[in-house]
């Protein structure tokens, strides 16, 4: 291992940047991943990481050195506590980060997709991602004002879902709406229909907007359909994570539902 001990090494402060900064992340293609359940989802779905970062009580422990074991040929350094800790975003670092080339999707959109508008809490969209992976969507599209989807926070609420996605940034979401072959559906708490009134059989866009300011009126109203989620009497609001799964989920049993008959 190659061992930094000093805040002014230049590789250093390059992982600081990929740690803090979503631009620079975009502009280099590449971002952290920290953990061992991360670092081998990515190796077990995407092949091998450009470097391994090891804490000095990371490299000591037995899990991280069977991990880095298995990353025959991966450049790792050796970092200080200190200095690891600086690039880690949990208050107890597990002691390993990845370097990653963030993945270039393909074109076009295979089935239902996932548009998010201006969604800047990064537990939520973390959650949401998480939440279209599990319901067997692939194509993931963040319009401006989202938060970074390769930022550490995004891609600890999301425990690897990124892995198994097809996710675009500074999406025009109108352009793709637009084009989408079928239903856009707007999650509002306005929606003039019910969720459960919608046929989800087919493929679904789903729109969804922040909590604080819903979506941007000129998408809404784009959207072929707005619905809302029935709540109980008394309750106004719903965490936009929560309903993206609700929503999800809902298709999936409509769908499975359409495969029995």
């Amino acid at each position: 291992m190659k061992q930094i001990v000093s805040r002014d090494n230049p590789s250093y402060k390059a992982l600081k940047s990929l740690a803090t900064d979503a631009r620079e992340q975009r502009r280099q293609g590449r971002t952290l991943i920290e953990g061992t359940h991360l670092v081998a989802a990515y190796r077990d779905k995407l092949g091998m990481p450009e470097r391994l970062i090891v804490s000095e009580h990371g490299a000591v422990q037995a899990e991280i050195q069977a991990l880095c074991a298995a990353l025959p040929g991966v450049e790792t350094l050796l970092l200080r506590d200190s200095l690891f800790n600086t690039l880690s975003g949990l208050a107890t670092p597990v002691g390993i980060l990845a370097e990653i080339c963030i993945p270039t999707p393909s074109s076009g959109i295979a089935g239902s997709c996932v548009l998010l508008d201006a969604l800047q809490d990064a537990g939520n969209v973390g959650s949401i991602l998480r939440s279209a992976a599990a319901a067997g969507i692939v194509d993931v599209f963040l319009g401006p004002g989202c938060a970074g989807a390769w930022t550490p926070r995004v891609l600890r609420a999301a425990q690897g879902a990124h892995f198994d996605l097809r996710i675009r940034e500074q999406a025009d979401l109108a352009v793709i709406m637009a084009a989408f072959p079928g239903l856009t559906v707007a999650a509002s708490a306005h929606g003039e229909e019910s969720l459960y009134d919608l046929d989800l059989t087919g493929d679904v866009a789903w729109l969804l907007g922040s909590e604080g300011n819903g979506i941007a009126p000129h998408l809404e109203v784009a959207a072929g359909r707005r619905m809302s989620i029935p709540l109980a009497s008394g309750s106004d609001s719903l965490n936009v994570a929560a309903a993206a799964a609700i929503c999800f989920f809902e298709k999936v049993r409509q769908s499975g539902r359409r495969h029995d008959d």
